[in-house]
């Protein structure tokens, strides 16, 4: 969505909504001021709507070296959201895209880029982790401005398992060094490699159920996601006996011609699974 991004940047620079800065990235982090004391304006805050669609398709030439110069939203400086003090839009990069080439050197921040994608998908909930709370109001400041189809983002605490590596770059790092077979590993907590442990979708869904969202940050003990699949096992999974190390017994009193069929259950949690025939004899 680069050349879509790129129009509506276009739309808030002519609407005076963004400007081209020339601030570095350090200067732009003490223009911005702390969370007890205001920001400032930078000095290019006031350029013209002209002047800065000049140079933002300069910017998109490749006219500038890398981190020369930004697009800024041009919000308030003052707010008590750090991220709406005038936030980044795009930076500049000389850089090899994997999929559009050489085509763009400027490149959207994930801000900038979140809302837009959303929209452009028709998303109607964005699902975000806690870190992202402090950000729905850019998130929103964004998509008013422009006036396209506004997603509803939503904020909640991500899942965390005891004795259990969460993290999906952390996961990426054991694939990618091969310490495991792939994601469907059976050691892994994705659900191709929990499905290759047999767990049943019952009881993944029965587990998110009983765990519902929270707003704050939690660890659960694994020991509920295993009794959540021992629960549905035992309603439906049939029951089968096998003689792992068979000793041959001899009943001598019984008679040799003989064979009886005993009636076993197939599930005590589900009398409509029936019973089935177990033989008894001599030996």
């Amino acid at each position: 969505y680069f050349e879509q991004m790129y129009e509506y940047a276009v739309q808030l620079i002519k609407a005076g909504k963004a400007y081209v800065c020339d601030l570095t990235a350090e200067q732009i982090r003490e223009y911005r001021g702390t969370l007890t004391t205001p920001g400032k304006n930078s000095p290019y805050h006031s350029r013209s709507a002209e002047e800065n669609l000049d140079l933002f398709e300069q910017m998109r030439t490749g006219e500038f070296p890398n981190g020369s110069r930004t697009l800024r939203a041009k919000i308030d400086m003052s707010h008590p959201n750090l991220n709406m003090r005038d936030p980044v839009m795009y930076r500049i990069l000389h850089a090899t895209h994997p999929r559009t080439g050489d085509k763009w050197c400027i490149y959207p921040t994930y801000d900038w880029a979140h809302g837009l994608e959303d929209s452009v998908e028709r998303i109607t909930h964005s699902i975000c982790t806690l870190e992202f709370e402090n950000h729905r109001p850019l998130y929103d400041w964004f998509l008013d401005e422009l006036g396209i189809f506004h997603p509803q983002q939503i904020e909640f605490a991500r899942l965390n398992l005891t004795y259990t590596v969460m993290s999906k770059r952390k996961l990426l790092q054991l694939v990618q060094e091969t310490k495991v077979s792939g994601w469907d590993d059976p050691r892994m907590p994705s659900i191709c490699g929990l499905r290759r442990r047999g767990y049943s979708p019952a009881s993944i869904r029965n587990f998110c159920k009983r765990i519902s969202v929270n707003k704050f940050n939690s660890t659960v003990d694994i020991a509920l996601l295993e009794h959540c699949l021992r629960e549905d096992l035992n309603k439906t999974s049939p029951r089968v006996m096998a003689v792992l190390k068979p000793l041959k017994v001899i009943i001598d009193n019984y008679p040799a011609d003989q064979v009886e069929e005993l009636d076993a259950v197939n599930n005590p949690e589900d009398t409509s699974a029936g019973t089935r025939k177990v033989p008894f004899s001599k030996e």
